[in-house]
């Protein structure tokens, strides 16, 4: 017979057991539901409206598109806060790679990010940019240059030509110029074991070296950012 001491132990087991396996299964509910509204938020870059789009340049020249999908104002990034992205850039093969994670801070909120709510997308535009990103640790406006892209379907990206980086917030189906100089985006180790199994190197996903994970929220999202490439190429 069990004595009091050992079945208290197994089931403090089990508990911890039940409650590790809960977390996980929240974490990666978490991951899947952020990869769908990153996958919303590109699809909405081909809905807006002519004068409040980002210009087909843009799209179509972009080597990288990373994704903030929701930003909330107050609980997510606010100053020195913290916010999750997703990020995947045009391998050697010319297909775009399967998605990573990547963290935020020190993002603020001005004029350019305004409202309570807002999806940021970033497109990167020459090699500095996507070299850069690829090393799962950057400083936009010092590690690499960063300005606030330009609106307008007939707008040209020269705009911002000296740029690795543009950017641009949504809210309300709208896109705008948005500057994140001096926000730090790094690699999401946490969201990378959940998604690939193991901790790989975010330069080696972005160069498509990596495996697609069996997420179809995954696929969703890349397959997003290649419509609205060919898309933007029809127009």
């Amino acid at each position: 017979m069990l004595t009091k001491g050992v079945r208290f132990s197994i089931a403090l087991f089990v508990c911890t057991l039940v409650s590790f396996t809960f977390t996980q299964a929240q974490d990666k509910s978490a991951d899947r539901s952020e990869l769908e509204r990153a996958a919303d938020t590109v699809r909405n870059l081909t809905s807006a409206s002519p004068d409040k789009g980002v210009p087909n340049d843009v799209l179509h020249g972009a080597k990288c598109v990373a994704v903030i999908p929701k930003l909330i104002k107050g609980a997510f990034v606010v100053g020195g806060e913290h916010g999750d992205g997703v990020a995947t850039c045009r391998a050697a093969d010319n297909k775009w790679s399967p998605p990573a994670p990547f963290a935020v801070s020190g993002v603020s909120w001005g004029r350019q990010i305004g409202g309570k709510s807002t999806d940021l997308v970033m497109f990167i535009m020459n090699e500095e940019g996507m070299n850069g990103l690829m090393k799962g640790h950057i400083k936009l406006g010092a590690d690499v240059s960063a300005a606030a892209g330009p609106v307008g379907r007939s707008a040209s990206a020269d705009a911002g030509y000296k740029a690795g980086i543009l950017t641009y917030s949504s809210s309300k189906g709208a896109f705008i110029g948005a500057s994140l100089n001096g926000a730090e985006l790094q690699q999401d180790h946490k969201s990378t074991e959940a998604w690939y199994g193991k901790d790989v190197a975010f330069g080696d996903i972005l160069k498509g070296t990596v495996p697609m994970p069996n997420v179809a929220a995954a696929r969703d999202f890349v397959n997003a950012v290649q419509n609205a490439k060919e898309t933007a190429q029809t127009r």
